[in-house]
C-alpha cells in the first residue's frame, strides 16, 4: 500500500458487488497486459456493511466475462486503515463520495486522495450508476465506463 512503495488503488461503492469489483477487475487487467501489475496494489471495497463476504454481482461477473477479465473478490466494508494505506480510494457516485470524505475527516493521518473513478472519464461521465436494480445492459454500460476511466488512471498514474 503507500508504505511499501507500489502504488495503490482501493475501488469503492456502496456494496461492494457490482461497481466496485468490476472496476477492480479492469483495472487489475489493464494493469497486468501493461506488464506494471507487480507495481500496484489494487482492491475494491464498500462503504456499507450489506454484503460483506459475498461475491460479485452474476450479471457482473457474466459481463467481465464476456470481455475476457475474471475476478475472485469478495465483498468488504472499507476500513480506517484505507485511509492510510491506499493512495487513491475511487468511488462511483456523489454518495459515495460523500461518505467516503465524511470518514476521511475522521481518520489521523489519513493519505489517501478520495475522488470519483469517473472524474478520470474522457468522455466526462462522472457519475458510474449503481446497475443492481438495472439490466444486462446496465452492467455492460458500467463495464464500458468502468474500462475508459481506469485506463486513463493508469496512464495518469505510470
Amino acid at each position: 500500500m503507500a508504505t511499501t512503495g507500489k502504488k495503490s488503488v482501493l475501488f469503492v461503492c456502496l456494496g461492494n458487488i457490482c461497481r466496485s469489483p468490476i472496476a477492480e477487475a479492469v483495472f487489475r487487467k489493464m494493469a497486468t497486459d501493461a506488464g506494471v501489475v507487480e507495481k500496484w496494489v489494487i482492491d475494491s471495497g464498500a462503504t456499507s456493511d450489506w454484503n460483506i463476504g459475498s461475491s460479485p454481482d452474476a450479471r457482473g461477473v457474466a459481463c467481465l466475462r464476456k470481455h475476457g477479465v475474471e475476478t475472485s473478490h469478495r465483498a468488504r466494508q472499507v476500513t480506517n486503515d484505507d485511509f492510510m494505506t491506499f493512495e487513491y480510494l475511487l468511488c462511483m457516485d456523489e454518495s459515495n463520495l460523500s461518505e467516503l470524505n465524511r470518514r476521511a475527516k475522521l481518520v489521523k493521518n489519513g493519505v489517501a486522495k478520495v475522488e470519483l473513478l469517473g472524474s478520470y472519464d474522457p468522455k466526462k461521465q462522472r457519475i458510474i450508476e449503481d446497475p443492481y436494480y438495472g439490466s444486462d445492459e446496465d452492467f455492460e454500460k458500467v463495464y464500458e465506463q468502468c474500462a475508459r476511466c481506469c485506463k486513463a488512471f493508469l496512464e495518469q498514474n505510470s
